[in-house]
């Protein structure tokens, strides 16, 4: 699930890259259309066609679900379709259930897998669906957490940008400023694409079963994210406050994801054997136009 969107629609590419059959679900007929015209086989299919989802996660060998890190209703038909099949099931989460409410300040706490979690109100109900997912182990289900944090890089699939870097870049073309929340001192970790996208197919073919995975390679304070963008659009930087940023981008962007403090360590899968190795999120914002 999620073969149309940014995550789903790399990891769909790169397990294809590895000699996967890769079958995608779409919310409409034009979406499907794409998805075939990348050699994806595809079904229309939207979170409330819950049948139709556990009919295909049946057939299926394995599945990914890169839709949504919040649907308890889709996530539970999948489960209850698969129990007792020992077929692999990865579930996308996200590195907000770490996330400090700081508005632009930073905070210390940092995470890995062991490191007790007391999340920001609005995340309870996401640290709850993983630990259903993970819990499906015990009922025959070969299950795996994969916990990306600020995803950066240009997607492999149909859609190639991400969350929380386009509308900072967006705000900065439309307004002429580059601009962070506070004073940007908050910290979030950060993976390219395509090295989140090797990690699935690492925890597909190795992972034991009921285990969960963060994804980062390193960490950078959104100050200095903010001040790379200007750099290379030639714009000045400057600061926000925190209600402008919610009212510009939401409570959870504006203030749960741009400024927030989410710092993990993906202890566990390095030890899985993950390298990642692709360019900076500086790297990138370096090259952009």
């Amino acid at each position: 699930m999620g073969a149309t969107g940014y995550i789903g629609g790399s990891v769909a590419a790169r397990l294809m890259a590895a000699g996967h059959q890769v079958l995608g679900t779409a919310r409409t007929p034009d979406k499907a259309r794409a998805l075939e015209a990348r050699g994806i086989q595809a079904t229309v299919a939207s979170f409330d066609d819950l049948d139709a989802l556990a009919r295909l996660a049946r057939e299926a060998d394995a599945v990914i679900n890169a839709a949504s890190a919040d649907e308890r209703k889709v996530v539970e038909a999948l489960l209850a379709a698969l129990k007792g099949s020992g077929k692999h099931f990865i579930h996308t989460s996200g590195s907000s259930i770490v996330a400090t409410d700081a508005g632009g300040e930073l905070t210390a706490g940092v995470h890995d897998e062991d490191t007790p979690i007391e999340p920001v109100p609005e995340k309870v109900a996401r640290i709850s669906l993983d630990r259903t997912v993970l819990d499906a182990a015990k009922d025959g289900i070969h299950t795996n957490v994969i916990c990306p944090c600020l995803i950066y890089g240009k997607g492999l699939g149909l859609n190639p940008d991400s969350v929380q870097l386009p509308p900072l870049i967006q705000y900065a073309r439309e307004t002429g400023t580059a601009r962070y929340i506070g004073k940007g001192e908050n910290v979030w970790s950060n993976v390219h694409i395509e090295d989140l996208a090797d990690l699935y197919l690492l925890v597909l073919e190795r992972a034991p079963a009921g285990t969960f995975f963060f994804a980062e390679n390193g960490e950078a304070n959104f100050r200095d994210v903010v001040t790379a963008i200007g750099r290379s659009l030639h714009l000045p930087v400057a600061s926000m406050p925190l209600q402008e940023g919610e009212q510009r981008w939401g409570v959870e962007l504006g203030r749960l994801a741009l400024a927030s403090n989410s710092r993990i360590r993906a202890k566990r899968a390095r030890a899985l054997g993950w390298k990642p190795h692709r360019p900076s999120v500086f790297d990138v914002l370096a090259e952009l136009k």
